[in-house]
């Protein structure tokens, strides 16, 4: 029998295999002798504890060292209000409620299914988001016996639950059967990083709601989680503090399209729908579905009903992101690019690069950074302000913009910096290349 990766092994009373033999003499042994355990196993277990604590004392100091080392304290964010600045250990034990309906105050709600297959209801990003930060406004305690007035037991895999909606409080062990297995560069805010550990789940099984990737190198992202001692908000490194190399990503199955919590995913409708002469609101789906993938600069107008050269440009370049040639990157939506687009995985449409017949769309070079300081005066910054007042990034300009560089330019610079998820001296209000880039795709 295959014991399956982050899923807990239980042995079939019944089965002869040799896997589920070892299990159940491995569990028989672990009983004390009053309760079924052989009285042999229990004088080894008890030799061995005595010879293992007196390691314990010699290895002390050795341990604490490499843990120190493994385990760098937590990185918080004195610029953002939601970052909780707790001393608390970032890589606490989790120990795990099992699976349960909900209690309290939020208990209504349809059941879970009885055959085992997850109840889906449709949310969006922005409301797992939105869940997310109540219980960080709220500063819930930790526990893995309470429960919040919404009805979710307040622990690491209470809070996804509620985060994202499901009918009842899953554990480590069951959230990724809600979810679809991502690799961690598609991860986007909502999504989730899991690590249950099947050989002892109460110790280091963990779960954080991603929010969004914190620098361009894309080590940092912001970690909604519920940990010791309440709900909190962190910059974290990838994946997480500790078992970094075993958290891994998911996306929830029932993600809808949209913004709000109404969206739903579709069924693809067919090829007919797209491309010369349709004009239907599939067109308009596809438009948007693009628009939140990357593909704002095909449309210099729209997303609109009517399938136009915008619409076919950019999902060919969306095709081309997955690696697609020939008739499977030829423009046309099918079964297949409608799925990742619906169900938001896939990869996104890369910046700038040639933008099929509208020509090249090549971000400019970056002229350097002695350009943009107090008392420079130049075409440089000329363009930069304008390229923020095209991207929506201008409200601090009174008058202009203009060559010279003032402080309405930096506050500028720093609010689309901080659009971008950075913080900190990466957030500065100064032009580097990396927000050149991104400025100008």
């Amino acid at each position: 029998m295959t014991v399956p990766a982050f899923e807990e092994y239980v042995p079939a009373i019944d089965c002869t295999c040799a896997g589920c033999a070892v299990r159940r003499r491995t569990a028989a042994a672990a009983l004390p002798t009053r309760q079924g355990g052989h009285p042999a196993a229990h004088g080894a277990r008890r030799a061995l504890v005595l010879v293992t604590a007196a390691g314990v004392v010699l290895s002390a100091g050795l341990a604490e060292a490499a843990t120190a080392a493994a385990d760098p304290a937590p990185v918080t964010d004195p610029a953002d209000p939601g970052d909780a600045a707790d001393p608390a250990d970032p890589g606490p034990e989790s120990p795990q409620g099992g699976p349960g309906p909900l209690q309290g105050a939020g208990s209504s709600g349809p059941p879970a299914s009885q055959t085992g297959t997850p109840v889906l209801r449709t949310t969006s990003r922005a409301d797992i988001i939105n869940r997310a930060k109540k219980w960080i406004t709220a500063q819930v305690p930790y526990s893995m016996s309470k429960y919040w007035s919404d009805g979710y037991r307040q622990d690491c895999s209470g809070y996804v639950s509620m985060a994202w909606n499901l009918p009842k409080n899953e554990w480590t062990g069951s959230l990724a059967s809600y979810g679809t297995r991502i690799a961690r560069e598609d991860l986007q805010p909502g999504d989730i990083l899991l690590f249950h550990n099947p050989a002892d789940p109460s110790k280091g099984s963990h779960v954080t709601i991603f929010g969004g990737w914190t620098d361009y190198t894309h080590t940092h992202y912001t970690a909604y989680e519920q940990t010791t001692p309440h709900t909190r908000k962190q910059t974290t490194p990838m994946a997480y503090w500790t078992n970094s190399g075993s958290y891994v990503a998911y996306r929830y199955k029932g993600l809808s399209t949209g913004t709000g919590g109404s969206g739903s995913t579709t069924a693809f409708p067919g090829a007919g729908k797209f491309g010369p002469g349709a004009n239907n609101a599939y067109v308009t789906q596809l438009g948007r579905l693009l628009v939140a993938r990357g593909g704002k600069r095909f449309y210099k107008v729209g997303p609109g009903p009517a399938w136009g050269s915008a619409d076919r440009q950019a999902t060919e370049a969306f095709q081309k992101a997955q690696g697609w040639k020939g008739k499977e990157a030829d423009g046309i939506p099918g079964p297949d690019t409608w799925r990742l687009l619906t169900g938001g995985t896939g990869r996104a449409i890369p910046a700038g690069g040639n933008s099929g017949q509208g020509g090249s769309t090549a971000v400019p070079a970056f002229p350097g950074r002695g350009y943009f300081r107090t008392g420079q005066s130049n075409s440089h910054v000329d363009r930069l302000g304008k390229q923020l007042v095209k991207k929506g990034y201008g409200k601090y300009y009174l008058s202009g913009p203009g060559p010279r560089w003032t402080e309405a330019d930096r506050r500028n610079v720093e609010a689309f910096q901080k659009a971008q998820g950075w913080r900190g001296a990466e957030a500065d209000g100064y032009p580097g290349p990396e927000t050149w880039r991104r400025l100008f795709a």
